[in-house]
């Protein structure tokens, strides 16, 4: 009795305290099925996951060519083949570091064919690209075409020409300006991006070759060294040009001048397009009447690596007319005494020997030379008919 008073003082009976001890039997079923529902929700999730993420792995894996990053190819093709197509949109910047990325092992594992790259600096057509046509006719493989153009300039060669999509991408270039240089750097990285290339030489639109492409072929692959002329001039338009702030990276016994139209191989071009140290001060410095173009390579290769050049250009041009600039040829100057003291009466060195052969192409021709050059050609500069 004196249990049950002190209960109700507390206000429950006892009964109802016994039970308020127990667990709730509806709260157990609600905790039982959160945890069905957890590891239902968890199997589920892990089934997903494989289906979503770890099945596009497999298939990305069975076609790689689309994705490098997974499964990559077994052999080497995706890293020799050039591009399929020359266009791009990479900045300057870009391309030059791109284009710098160099082998150490210099063993090739691959048969490799060594290629010429034709770089044609142009600011529209290819006037005498009938010629040029004829010339590389049969020789798939042992070459490759770039043209740099006005950006402007859309070209309309048919699928079956060699010229057919050969333009970079292409920004404009004003004579005397350092854009020069520029297109010709921009040319070299881009024909770098193809591993075969392994000769690179500089044409324009107004340039011939004086031998069939068999010849001039063999004479750039086996040469020991590359064609930049190189030369001290103490007279105004050379000495005259240099400024003294090139110092120290160029001083004025270093200062050199040479043609335009130069022929590299693959470790001068490559040197020519990551190169910032004598850039920069060209860029800075060498301004009309300084002409970057003729200074700038001749004067770093004099600096950096004198034992790889020539001292020499490929490229035939007349210069007694007189004036700044060579002369011009036209249809009534095609004849075949003409095209003889081209090719003739040449004495220089080649790979220090002495040769019969120094210059494989000439300039400059205007467009009117296309018919008589095309007539005299397969007889004296051995182009196939």
């Amino acid at each position: 009795m004196q249990g049950r008073v002190l209960a109700m003082e507390n206000g429950t009976e006892p009964s109802q305290r016994t039970q308020s001890r127990a667990f709730p039997l509806g709260t157990l079923k609600i905790l039982i099925s959160l945890v069905v529902l957890s590891v239902g929700l968890l199997i589920l999730s892990f089934y997903m996951t494989r289906y979503f993420y770890l099945q596009p792995i497999t298939v990305l894996r069975s076609s790689s060519s689309f994705n490098p990053w997974f499964g990559e190819q077994s052999d080497l093709s995706r890293w020799i083949t050039p591009p399929s197509t020359l266009m791009h949109n990479m900045s300057d910047e870009e391309l030059f570091w791109r284009a710098s990325f160099v082998p150490e092992i210099k063993q090739c594992p691959y048969k490799r064919v060594p290629k010429v790259a034709f770089m044609f600096l142009t600011r529209g057509p290819l006037p005498l690209h009938p010629l040029w046509e004829k010339f590389f006719e049969g020789h798939k493989g042992r070459y490759s075409i770039y043209v740099h153009s006005l950006p402007d300039y859309h070209p309309d060669f048919p699928p079956n020409s060699v010229f057919y999509r050969r333009q970079i991408p292409s920004q404009v270039v004003m004579w005397g300006d350092r854009s020069i240089c520029d297109a010709e750097r921009r040319l070299l990285a881009n024909a770098l991006l193809d591993l075969s290339n392994e000769r690179f030489v500089l044409l324009s639109e107004s340039c011939i070759p004086i031998y069939g492409f068999s010849i001039i072929y063999q004479y750039l692959v086996k040469s020991r060294y590359s064609f930049v002329g190189s030369f001290d001039d103490p007279r105004p338009f050379g000495r005259g040009r240099y400024r003294p702030d090139m110092a120290p990276e160029v001083n004025i016994t270093q200062w050199r001048k040479g043609p335009q139209w130069f022929e590299v191989d693959r470790k001068l071009a490559i040197d020519i397009i990551k190169d910032t140290k004598y850039y920069a001060k060209f860029k800075e410095f060498c301004k009309p009447p300084c002409y970057m173009d003729e200074h700038y390579i001749p004067t770093m290769f004099t600096v950096e690596s004198p034992d790889l050049i020539a001292n020499r250009s490929v490229t035939w041009v007349d210069w007694s007319r007189g004036g700044s600039h060579p002369a011009t040829f036209g249809k009534g100057d095609i004849n075949e005494a003409f095209l003889k003291r081209i090719t003739e009466d040449q004495k220089c060195l080649h790979n220090n020997q002495p040769s019969s052969i120094c210059f494989l192409f000439a300039r400059k021709f205007s467009p009117s030379t296309l018919e008589p050059l095309l007539q005299f050609a397969p007889s004296l500069f051995g182009l196939d008919q």
